[in-house]
Formats: structure tokens, sequence, C-alpha cells
């Protein structure tokens, strides 16, 4: 990371990409918004799941998402286009292969 920009959350910077992340560590906020989508933990929760992150690092995270909703609800729809489109694009595996003709998976 060559450099970071100052956001006006305390705990929040933007790389030189714009990708707003959390200060201190290497986590983007979209990281962090994922899995309260994806599992619906609590700022609680995140911070059992994320012990490196303190509380007041989750809560200005989660304020940065609802302030920048659109955005980042975008960012992650298109990380999951991607991560489908490589998915697919790779075909199935030869173990799911092997699985499915011996009939331990449809």
């Amino acid at each position: 990371m060559n450099s970071a920009t100052t956001t006006e959350y305390k705990h929040i910077l933007l790389d030189d990409r714009q990708v707003p992340f959390i200060k201190g560590t290497s986590m983007k906020v979209v990281e962090l918004v994922t899995s309260v989508q994806a599992y619906g933990w609590s700022p609680e929760e995140l911070h059992f799941q994320y012990p490196h992150l303190s509380m007041s690092q989750i809560y200005s995270a989660l304020a940065y998402y609802w302030e920048y909703k659109e955005e980042i609800d975008a960012d992650v729809k298109r990380r999951f286009e991607y991560s489908e489109k490589l998915r697919q694009d790779a075909g199935e595996s030869t173990l799911a292969k092997r699985l499915r003709q011996e009939g331990l998976i449809k």
C-alpha cells in the first residue's frame, strides 16, 4: 500500500484505489460487511471472529458502510459476479467429477 487518505471516520482510511480499509489492518470495509451480510453477525460477534479488531474499529467500519451503502453494496455485487465468473470458467474440479462418478454427490 503506497498511500492512504484519511476519512471523517477515525479508523477508516482509503487506499490508493479509494477502497476503504480499517486503519492498522489490511481488512477492507467490504470484507467486514460481507461477514455481516453472509452470517448476520452482530458487532460483538464480529469482534469475536476478528479479535484483532477493536469494537471502535468495527463500529467505525459499520458507520462508514451505512454512509456509503450504495457504493459498498455495488462493490459486493461486483466481487460476487467476478468470483462466479471465475468459478464457471474453471469448470468442475477433478475431485467433484470423481465423487459424482462414484455417486457420492449429485
